[in-house]
């Protein structure tokens, strides 16, 4: 696929040349990679632009930061495989039901492979600006500015539409302790972090109480010598293992529970959470409730409180040079280094456009996909949200949207309209969830999911399935939510999405059947000799009857 290039000034002929509309994506991480395969899937030309020479984005593991971030080397996802697939592409059944970061990198590996998107990819090429066209006002063309990281090269090109993949975890968030600047042991961000070796026998404050602090709070735990855990708010913590040891996620993720009230389904949690152990006494309850903040997912991190190898302490008041001193007038000295885990703040600065203004981590996007005050609805932002869930699938389904709105087989609302639905997601975020630096655009997973399949035709219909196919339609609504319920129906349906559904449970089960247990060899042996039994006694009432 070739490029209309700017510099060769055949502007005209490049117009008549179009056979089908062109598409810059921006990043091929996990949103990324989606947006290609989607817009593929409507007759789109895609060419995507990533800066490093992987695709997986955070999930592409690498010991030079190559100026981006990336997960630890011990990282494990917590959402599980069924969740966080692609709608259309299984998670192999034999890889493990909650990940490490190789696993989820061999996934996005093997659905590039499998679709055929590497072509459509430039590695090593960064994106320096994104402006209007000349004539935006009659085409909604946009030129985009790239650079070969390489050679240094720049080039300026036309397409029809943008698509920003990039996410949200792209500026670390450095907060201006009293006294920081003077402290003379080692300051890091968590964006930066990647392995524990360097602190063994060192005594180690991590400030902040999302995933990412947690994480490493309890990897460096077994190696440092002491490591305190300074939160403002607390948190509930969830395991990843949940009720019969099946993944927490599957259990939880129902559309019947989505429709309970969410004080009536706070309390439940909360009830659950304290059974487990007390969060209060372990100085970790928060004043709100399970469903006003992301989740914490950790299993480790009770017993690394209950060993003494991590102690929770307050917020942080200020820093000397050895010293940090926390709110409660505690302190402790002779501290090594200090990890900030203490959110990001996300930016469009390539964008020349007043609509991708972020304003303390909030825009202004319908559905925080596509803004409303431009002429045409070419450019978008993919993979923005923070869901109570996967991510995965909402990327997706964005994708699959933006791709027929440009291909004009899907509709934005008018303005108004958008404007309105915006203000109302603002005010309902403000109430459901708290204030905090690591929460960016929270969103209720399985809510925003059905809001976005209904634009574009996909959402299930579960009393018209419940006449045809009544199991599936149980499935669906008493079952996990998972991705492959949007290619039951409507444009993009896939005819391995109710196999998919219905045999779920194999691929979840499968990475378990390592050994078969004593227990269970001795039924087996006992439902064989029963089987047998039966089998002896029916022959011997047939020769019964013929004799």
């Amino acid at each position: 696929m070739g490029y209309f290039n700017l510099q060769s000034g055949e502007t005209t002929k490049v117009k008549e040349a179009r056979m089908s509309k062109r598409v810059a994506i921006i990043g091929a991480g996990t949103s990324g990679i989606a947006a290609i395969k989607c817009c593929l899937d409507e007759g789109l030309q895609v060419t995507c632009f990533e800066r490093s020479d992987r695709i997986g984005g955070l999930w592409a593991y690498r010991e030079d930061r190559d100026g981006q971030g990336c997960v630890f080397k011990s990282t494990i996802i917590n959402t599980s495989k069924e969740m966080m697939c692609y709608s259309d592409y299984p998670i192999p059944k034999e890889y493990p039901n909650f990940m490490h970061h190789s696993y989820i990198e061999k996934y996005f590996l093997s659905y590039v492979d499998h679709f055929d998107l590497k072509r459509h990819i430039q590695f090593r090429t960064e994106v320096e600006k994104v402006t209007q066209a000349a004539d935006y006002d009659t085409t909604g063309w946009w030129q985009v500015t790239t650079k070969n990281r390489d050679s240094g090269e720049c080039t300026t090109d036309l397409f029809d539409a943008v698509m920003i993949c990039i996410g949200h975890h792209t500026t670390p968030h450095i907060p201006d302790f009293p006294g920081l600047k003077d402290f003379q042991g080692t300051v890091t961000h968590t964006h930066e972090y990647k392995t524990p070796y360097h602190l063994i026998d060192k005594r180690v404050v991590v400030i902040g109480f999302g995933n990412s602090g947690v994480d490493a709070a309890v990897e460096l735990s077994r190696i440092s010598s002491k490591v305190f855990l300074s939160t403002r708010t607390g948190a509930w913590i969830l395991n990843r293992v949940g009720p019969q040891g099946n993944p927490i996620d599957i259990v939880v993720g129902t559309r019947f529970l989505n429709v309970f009230p969410t004080s009536l389904k706070d309390t439940m949690a909360k009830w659950q959470l304290q059974s487990k152990f007390d969060h209060s006494k372990y100085g970790l309850q928060p004043m709100h409730s399970p469903f006003q903040a992301h989740p914490l997912v950790n299993d480790d991190l009770p017993n690394r409180i209950l060993s003494g190898a991590v102690t929770v302490k307050p917020n942080v008041a200020r820093f000397t040079k050895t010293r940090v001193e926390f709110v409660d007038g505690t302190f402790e000295n002779d501290i090594d280094c200090v990890i900030l885990a203490t959110g990001y703040t996300f930016s469009y600065p390539f964008v020349d456009c007043p609509s991708f203004q972020v304003v303390k981590n909030e825009v202004s996007l319908y559905k925080y996909v596509f803004p409303t005050d431009l002429k045409h609805p070419t450019i978008c932002t993919i993979g923005l949200v923070q869901p109570i869930g996967a991510i995965h699938p909402i990327s997706e389904l964005q994708c699959r949207w933006a791709a027929r709105i440009f291909k004009h087989q899907a509709r934005l609302p008018p303005r108004p309209v958008m404007e309105a639905a915006i203000k109302k997601a603002k005010d309902d975020m403000s109430k459901r969830y708290i204030k905090s630096q690591r929460h960016t655009i929270q969103v209720d997973w399985i809510k925003y999911m059905d809001s976005i399949a209904v634009e574009i035709g996909v959402k299930p219909d579960l009393w018209k399935l419940f006449w045809s196919d009544p199991a599936l339609a149980l499935r669906c609504f008493f079952g996990p939510c998972l991705p492959y319920q949007y290619r039951l129906m409507g444009p993009g349906k896939w005819s391995g999405a109710k196999d998919a559904i219905n045999t779920m449970w194999e691929r979840v089960n499968a990475p378990l059947k390592t050994r078969l247990p004593a227990v269970q060899e001795k039924l087996g042996a006992a439902n064989m000799l029963l089987r047998l039994g039966l089998a002896f006694l029916v022959i011997y009432i047939a020769i019964c009857v013929v004799l």
